[in-house]
């Protein structure tokens, strides 16, 4: 079958992408990125990138007339608070007045579970609305509705893995009470793959749902209890979901706009009402705790497919261009510092892929902590803790605040471009080269300052770059020795 996979580039998209192909199907994938989709090696050729924005209505006539099916996993939910209703519906019209002119025959749509429609979140009804929308396609439509998605680089999985593991004692606001039903990503990826043509699933709406009916506190135990650990978890009644969510991005890699969305759905429960599903499609679906232990498992051998930040919404960028892949020329302020060495540059520059995360900075790590802490006062990113992986980069891949656009261990080159709050825009790029008889290991902060106070902001901070970046380059080649 012919396929089109919107989304492709998010955590499920990027999953789906490669259930889709091992199967045999042909997929053609929208993304307003084509680098940042991750193609299997040994089904490239049954992939098809197309550039494309659905919030602009950008390169959408280049999606081929001849597709069986469509996958419609677009949310807003990275970027503004303010905005994400608006721009669900946007996305989700543009997309029908699209796929309404392909030979299309059936759109499966992932949202989320809907208990009670008379007391929704501004995500739930968002989500309910964009279903609406969809429905009304020549297509019909097939809807999956799940709660919480527990696996390996799940946004949810990651809140509540730093929650515990932080806290040894935990404040938590009453919405810990309410229940839901949890649903491993496994499981979530089956359902979407086994509706695919399916008769008995055109024009139906399901809910999906894991065995287990929890509250969010059994679930922090259940986490708890997988990892050993002895956790306190006191409610109270007065932490607001504005104050529940600065409490949230300062102890989680989330940023502001998803906590707050997340948190505003909690007050929801989220278990499955109609079991229509089970019949329709039969299916054993993994506990929470063996979700939790085949999750630890991915991390532990450092095979951890995607994670909710590869969306480039998780950015809060959302007007970047193809251009930006490469660091520009013009109207930019940079500084450089090299270092030669006589080791092994495979090693030095696999010490160069470890950035960031738990691993750190290698020099003056606490001054990237800081600046993490003031982009979260800010409004910003922070230190998106929780690489994908520990040693392996792709472009699109998350380093704290920083984005990966280019990476290559043919070519040892490093490119990252800056996501935190900046009068500006930022790249820090790593490369090693020959040089005689030796190798030089290159770092280059480039920055494209926005107005005078950008260029304030640079030369504030230009003398700790003079101290930090030898410094970072001595200890990456000194790790190597």
């Amino acid at each position: 079958m012919r396929i089109l996979l919107t989304g492709a580039n998010g955590y499920v998209g990027t999953r789906l992408l490669l259930s889709l192909v091992e199967q045999g199907h042909d997929v053609i994938a929208v993304a307003r990125r084509p680098n940042s989709v991750k193609l299997p090696h040994k089904h490239e050729k049954q992939i098809t990138v197309i550039p494309g924005d659905l919030l602009e209505n950008e390169g959408l006539t280049s999606i081929p007339k001849d597709i069986d099916a469509a996958y419609y996993l677009v949310h807003s939910m990275g970027k503004r608070y303010e905005d994400f209703e608006r721009l669900d519906k946007k996305a989700a019209k543009n997309f029908v007045s699209h796929i309404n002119l392909t030979s299309c025959q059936q759109i499966i749509y992932l949202t989320g579970l809907v208990s009670d429609k008379g007391s929704l979140s501004r995500h739930l009804k968002s989500r309910l609305e964009v279903e609406n929308i969809l429905r009304t396609a020549k297509a019909p439509l097939t809807a999956l509705r799940a709660g919480i998605i527990i696996g390996s680089g799940s946004a949810s999985f990651e809140i509540i893995r730093d929650l515990v593991e932080k806290l040894p004692i935990m404040v938590a606001p009453k919405w810990v009470h309410c229940q839901c039903q949890p649903i491993a990503i496994p499981d979530v990826i089956f359902y979407l793959v086994s509706v695919l043509k399916n008769k008995e699933c055109l024009g139906q709406t399901f809910d999906i749902g894991g065995p287990d009916v929890l509250s969010y506190k059994e679930m922090l135990k259940g986490y708890a209890k997988e990892r050993k650990l002895f956790r306190l978890i006191i409610t109270v009644p007065f932490l607001t979901p504005r104050l529940s969510s600065y409490w949230l991005i300062l102890i989680t890699s989330t940023n502001y706009y998803l906590a707050r969305t997340l948190i505003e759905s909690l007050k929801n429960n989220a278990i499955c009402h109609d079991h229509r599903i089970t019949s329709v499609l039969p299916h054993r679906c993994l506990t929470y705790q063996e979700a939790l232990a085949r999750t630890f498992e991915k991390i532990q051998s450092d095979s951890v497919i995607s994670t909710w930040k590869d969306s480039w919404s998780s950015s809060g960028h959302i007007s970047l261009s193809a251009e930006d892949f490469e660091i520009p020329s013009h109207g930019c302020l940079s500084m450089s510092a090299q270092l030669s060495f006589r080791g092994d540059p495979n090693a030095v520059f696999e010490e160069v892929l470890k950035l960031g995360d738990h691993k750190g900075w290698y020099f003056m790590s606490w001054a990237w902590r800081v600046r993490g802490l003031v982009d979260l006062l800010l409004g910003g990113v922070g230190l998106r803790k929780g690489r994908r992986s520990k040693k392996n980069l792709k472009i699109g891949d998350i380093i704290d605040f920083w984005r990966v656009l280019y990476v290559s261990k043919e070519k040892k080159r490093l490119i990252l471009l800056a996501e935190m709050k900046l009068p500006g825009e930022a790249w820090l790029e790593f490369t090693i080269n020959p040089r005689n008889n030796s190798h030089v290991l290159k770092q280059n902060a480039i920055f494209r300052p926005r107005g005078v106070f950008g260029r304030i902001y640079w030369y504030i901070f230009y003398p700790i770059h003079l101290i930090m970046f030898p410094g970072m380059l001595k200890r990456l080649v000194k790790g190597c020795q």
